[in-house]
């Protein structure tokens, strides 16, 4: 019998998200953020393995990981172009204007050793996205993890889930654009595919979320807003929080949307603004 984990590595996606309207970037990235917004919201034993480059945005990104308290055991620099995302704010809601897909991450394949397969069995939960190139690695990191985590955005390639759902526990998708029906026929269709649960976040009409019988819908939380960015990065990092610490997986739905009204209240998915020159 496996004993129960109680951590969560993030594995894949770091960015800087470039505020053109500010002068400023701060640190971003789907897997980056559900580990330091998971650490945040009350999961103390949290990791992120990565790449950054060997630049000024990837210094602060490192920078900023030590700040919030985690490991930078898992994390490479290499030479080139950290990612990056050009955005601006319009009513307090985020605009991408472009990127660099990834920078040095879409040519460098990330590729798992011994002591990152050793952390992921230790604190047993993993977290990545359709952003991390690390589709080769799933197999292995599904392993060897207790449950794997993933987020797909809004990504509709039938032949990109069918590659990447088998491995998945926890499949959360961006759905703002579906109607009620189109988004239940997604789930249906993602659970067919593996995933023993599935969430759609849909924006101001909140999330619905299926373990494969029942369906619920988990309205947002009221908000200060600052800024949106991070706020499905931290609905995500909430849910996986309260679930690791032992929350059933529907009671854990409001504790994800406080999370994710917390997150509207700070500048960009954690703070950490650097002056862009």
């Amino acid at each position: 019998m496996t004993t129960p984990a109680y951590g969560l590595v993030g594995i894949g996606d770091n960015v800087v998200d470039h505020y053109l309207d500010q002068g400023v970037y701060y640190p971003g990235g789907n897997a980056l953020n559900v580990a330091v917004l998971a650490r945040r919201f009350g999961l103390q034993d949290t990791a992120y393995i990565g790449i950054i480059g060997n630049d000024e945005e990837g210094a602060h990104v490192h920078a900023s990981l030590l700040s919030e308290g985690l490991s930078d055991a898992g994390l490479r620099v290499a030479m080139g172009e950290t990612g990056k995302a050009k955005v601006t704010l319009q009513d307090g809601d985020r605009v991408f204007l472009g990127s660099n897909k990834g920078g040095l991450r879409k040519r460098l394949t990330l590729r798992l050793d011994e002591d990152d397969l050793e952390l992921i069995a230790r604190l047993g939960h993993v977290h990545s996205s359709c952003f991390s190139y690390v589709e080769h690695e799933l197999p292995r990191i599904a392993k060897t993890a207790q449950r794997l985590s993933f987020d797909f955005s809004a990504l509709r390639d039938a032949a990109y889930f069918a590659q990447v759902c088998p491995y998945v526990t926890t499949a959360f998708l961006s759905g703002s654009d579906l109607e009620e029906e189109a988004a239940l026929e997604l789930i249906r269709h993602i659970h067919a595919l593996g995933p023993a649960q599935v969430c759609v976040t849909q924006g101001e009409r909140g999330a619905l979320f299926s373990d494969g019988t029942h369906v619920v819908r988990q309205g947002i939380m009221p908000a200060q807003v600052v800024d949106t960015m991070g706020a499905g990065d931290a609905f995500i990092a909430g849910w996986l929080a309260a679930t690791i610490g032992g929350t059933d997986a529907f009671a854990a739905l409001p504790l994800a949307a406080s999370a994710a009204a917390r997150a509207c209240g700070w500048p960009a998915a954690f703070g950490y603004p650097h002056p862009a020159f």
